[in-house]
């Protein structure tokens, strides 16, 4: 399935749970804040805005936020809840009007382009939106393959009461899809599916290397937490060169 086919109308609204979730305020404070910050007073792009779950909230702290997003159901529920500025497109070759201090893509979304080809062309598109020195922050999830049993190609993620999340791995493709099963009391279930392709900290490094960009730092969270052998996610923070210093710079 397309993304486009994926994030419809009924999934735009299961995703958008206003102080729940992913929306919880203890979730989105420190990623918020930590993006103010690393914005130093510019305009921020979010990638894949969504319904703009980090981009409103980062707007009232007075960070002038555009986004990109795909989904026009998306994009329909974030219209009704601000005046964001969003260009309708994929994050690997949309462009946006103007120039920038900041780009982000968070909650693992660089995942749902499902080759490494389209990856590097994010990385190469969040170049071209950024003034020199600018910076580049993606959020994503460590590859869980330390835990797939030897022979087994699944993984279960979640499991709790009306739910159940089953991960399936194609690891010669890096691509895992994610089954999410909910139910009530009655003997049926309702499935969806999400696929993504996964990427290790160090191909992402490389991603950025191709991009000109460089990595500047990596924590486990956004909150600054060491990233370790441990760690299940991490925050990198990747950038580019000041004006004036020798780069190659991905057009």
């Amino acid at each position: 399935m397309r993304q486009d086919e994926i994030w419809d109308v009924e999934a735009a609204e299961r995703y958008d749970t206003p102080g729940e979730g992913v929306f919880a305020p203890e979730v989105v404070a420190p990623m918020v804040s930590r993006l103010a910050e690393l914005a130093e007073g510019g305009r921020a792009l979010e990638f894949a805005i969504g319904t703009g779950r980090v981009a409103v909230p980062l707007a009232e702290r007075g960070v002038p936020v555009s986004g990109i997003e795909l989904s026009e159901p998306m994009l329909d529920r974030l219209r009704a809840k601000a005046a964001i500025p969003v260009v309708a497109g994929d994050m690997a070759t949309t462009r946006v009007e103007g120039r920038f201090s900041l780009v982000y893509l968070v909650y693992n979304t660089i995942g749902n382009l499902l080759t490494q080809d389209e990856q590097v062309e994010c990385f190469r598109n969040a170049a071209r939106h950024l003034d020199p020195g600018g910076r580049f922050v993606i959020e994503l999830g460590v590859p869980e393959l330390r835990r797939l049993p030897p022979g087994q190609d699944a993984l279960v993620f979640h499991a709790g009461d009306g739910s159940v999340g089953i991960d399936t791995y194609d690891t010669v493709r890096q691509h895992l899809v994610s089954h999410h099963f909910t139910f009530g009391a009655g003997r049926q279930a309702r499935l969806s599916r999400c696929p993504q392709r996964y990427v290790w900290p160090a191909e992402l490094d490389l991603m950025g290397r191709l991009a000109g960009f460089e990595l500047e730092s990596r924590h486990a969270d956004w909150t600054g937490t060491e990233f370790t052998t441990e760690s299940r996610s991490h925050v990198s923070v990747y950038r580019l060169p000041p004006a004036g210093a020798a780069r190659s710079r991905a057009e």
